[in-house]
């Protein structure tokens, strides 16, 4: 019987091992393949659109584009599609996507439908980006379900019915867009739950109705934005924001009547618009001490004097559109008190 020398079982095992290891690396070069089935049903779906060419067998699905692939598991974690010829309804097949953490279609004016059940899957989502398309329905309390996400955009499509309150269990959300729908009814008590620091809640240019919550005073806004509604009565809870952080609020073309007089607003107020709604009472001198970067309180029922001093912003930075229309204001950029 033949014997092998010691360092010939060595180099077998050696180069044994090498082929394994180069093996192992090639396998792991590839996207999941499941994955990749998964991929080529969503094309079919959306209408195999020229904005998906690179995704056929030709390359490996790691390397197409409009999506991302985990670096070391290979398995798909994005999905961006932007300003394509998609058509039809989101597939149910990205639910069969279970790591995505990215879901966005952006500016795809042919696609249409609700948004469906199925991406209830996505459990790692942190990312719903569906904005600027032609969705329509409501927007869907099974979003609630998505515990990672961190930021929802469904603006300028055609969503209708109300803000489901559910959303506002989402521990992570940071950033939730719903402007630019037909969303009626009024916004939900339970967002004074929301937990997060520097919350950006853009609400803008709907038909929402009804007084703004006074238990919104607990949440700590960067921005809040509720321009274009069918607001009515305070505002005052969302100036007492104790967000360390700058803030921004656009409560334009309301019908909100309060006392301005009263309100006291927060020293990190970057951004305040009022205009077009019932506001009364006087520009408090509070505001001419705030580091201001833009200001309006035009179309209301404002008087008093124009506040000097501080920054001196109120004068010089902001012109008389700012302030025009009001019941009786006078003072710099306006023309002076009598």
């Amino acid at each position: 019987m033949k014997l092998y020398q010691p360092q010939v079982i060595f180099s077998f095992l050696s180069l044994s091992l090498l082929v394994f290891s180069l093996l192992s690396a090639t396998a792991e070069a590839y996207c999941n393949s499941h994955h990749k089935k998964v991929l080529f049903k969503i094309k079919e779906a959306l209408g195999n659109p020229y904005v998906l060419i690179s995704w056929n067998n030709n390359l490996d699905c790691c390397e197409w584009n409009n999506l991302e692939c985990d670096e070391t598991t290979r398995r798909v974690i994005s999905i961006s599609v932007m300003n394509s010829d998609i058509v039809g309804p989101i597939p149910d097949a990205v639910g069969d996507l279970p790591y995505l953490q990215t879901l966005l279609f952006h500016k795809n004016p042919n696609l249409t439908g609700e948004i469906p059940i199925a991406i209830t899957k996505l459990t790692q989502l942190r990312y719903l980006w569906l904005s600027w398309n032609n969705l329509t329905g409501l927007v869907p309390s099974f979003i609630s379900q998505l515990k990672n996400l961190e930021y929802i955009n469904l603006a300028f499509n055609q969503l209708t019915g109300s803000i489901p309150p559910e959303l506002s269990s989402l521990p992570k959300l940071g950033y939730l867009g719903l402007d630019r729908n037909k969303l009626t009814g009024s916004i939900p008590e339970s967002f004074s739950s929301i937990n997060v620091t520097d919350f950006y809640l853009i609400l803008s240019h709907n038909q929402l109705s009804g007084p703004i919550p006074k238990s919104l005073s607990n949440v700590k806004f960067a921005k809040i934005d509720l321009s274009r509604n069918h607001l009515v009565g305070d505002a005052f809870m969302l100036f007492r924001n104790n967000s360390p952080s700058d803030f921004s609020a656009d409560l334009s073309r309301n019908n909100l009547s309060f006392d301005l007089s009263k309100t006291v607003f927060p020293t990190r107020l970057i951004y305040l618009d009022l205009n077009h709604n019932n506001i009364y009472g006087s520009i408090p001198h509070q505001l001419a001490n705030i580091e201001l970067q833009f200001f309006n309180v035009s179309y209301n029922r404002l008087c008093g004097k124009i506040p000097t001093g501080g920054t001196g912003r109120l004068q010089s930075r902001f012109d008389e559109y700012c302030y025009f229309h009001n019941k009786c204001l006078c003072g710099a950029p306006l023309p002076s008190c009598k």
